[in-house]
């Protein structure tokens, strides 16, 4: 049985390991007890306990966990490894100390006192080992008005759909979509709200510093059963197999671009060659990168391929043409 509708791998993990030690404890409990105490079903703690003959600490059979619930009852066996409480290092102490005092400052937080609590417990019992943490600064993601961002964490609190005013940079203009939301999560330095999108009829990825205006809803906000949390181990951007590479020349005034839009690699251009970069990123439609170069005026050059800088240099020829047959322009 695969795992419940909209549950995460990540989120599973969390439950096997807060189960197994439980477990452990309970040698013998009720099949069914057990799956009403630990708040899922019979059929999912059936499918969680078949999971664990693939878990250990080794491969060996003697390495992995062993479990058994015929007749009825739950026994677990071989775990004590995971049962035993958690004795962190000096570095995952203050690894964790560092990753908390950089999530107090997070826009918008409002659990801020429980992780001044959980701040102050972990200090206090790693002691003098934790003083490397007082020189480390780990930096949060930015991007997004603190406002819209609480607003965004309450509405998935509340389980309420969202109304979105959203800047959308490939086809330069402002949408609107009603939005259930599912998440926030900082990438690369930038906050996004990820939620099935009413207007797109699938899942989207919104940067928070692309959203003009963000107003929640008195509807309910569930997302639909095929709603999925996009895995965004490897970032954000999906290019398509087809999809177009192109190499820009961004002159000083205009290397803004290298941060707004998804590149795949940047170069710096040495002050005696006239500064800037060379980027190089992907598309599947070169519509909004030629109105992005129009735009930049003569700051932005496409170097590859050629087929794309032909097409933004007639189209800004056929601009300047228009201009000139304008009496007085």
């Amino acid at each position: 049985m695969p795992p419940a509708p909209h549950e995460t791998a990540t989120a599973r993990l969390a439950r096997l390991l807060t189960m197994v030690p439980w477990l452990v404890n309970r040698q013998g409990i009720d099949l069914v007890q057990a799956a009403a105490d630990l708040g899922v079903s019979t059929e999912q703690l059936e499918a969680d306990l078949r999971l664990l003959f693939l878990c250990g600490y080794g491969q060996m059979p003697d390495e992995l966990i062993e479990a058994d619930w015929e007749g009825g009852r739950v026994f677990v066996g071989n775990a004590d490894s995971i049962a035993r409480p958690l004795r962190l290092g000096v570095d995952e102490a203050v690894t964790l100390i560092v990753g908390l005092r950089a999530l107090r400052e997070v826009p918008g937080l409002d659990e801020r006192d429980a992780v001044d609590r959980a701040l102050a417990k972990l200090e206090s019992a790693a002691g003098d080992a934790a003083a490397p943490a007082h020189r480390v600064r780990a930096e949060v993601a930015g991007g997004g008005s603190p406002e819209l961002l609480a607003r965004a964490r309450r509405a998935i609190a509340d389980r309420r759909r969202v109304y979105l005013r959203y800047v959308v940079p490939a086809r330069d203009e402002a949408t609107e979509r009603d939005v259930d939301p599912m998440r926030v999560v900082g990438i690369d330095g930038q906050w996004y709200l990820e939620g099935w999108c009413h207007r797109a009829e699938d899942t989207r990825l919104f940067r928070m510093d692309r959203v003009e205006e963000l107003t929640v809803l008195d509807v309910d906000g569930t997302p639909p059963p095929e709603a999925t949390e996009r895995d965004l181990a490897d970032g954000t951007f999906r290019p398509a197999p087809d999809d177009v590479t192109v190499t820009l020349r961004l002159l000083p005034g205009a290397t803004w671009v290298a941060d707004y839009y998804a590149v795949d690699t940047v170069r710096d251009v040495p002050a005696d060659e006239g500064g800037g970069l060379v980027v190089t990123l992907r598309t599947a439609d070169t519509a909004w990168l030629r109105r992005l170069l129009w735009r930049l005026g003569g700051r932005g050059v496409v170097l590859e391929p050629a087929d794309i800088a032909a097409e933004v240099r007639e189209g800004a020829e056929r601009a300047l043409a228009a201009y000139a047959a304008v009496p007085g322009a």
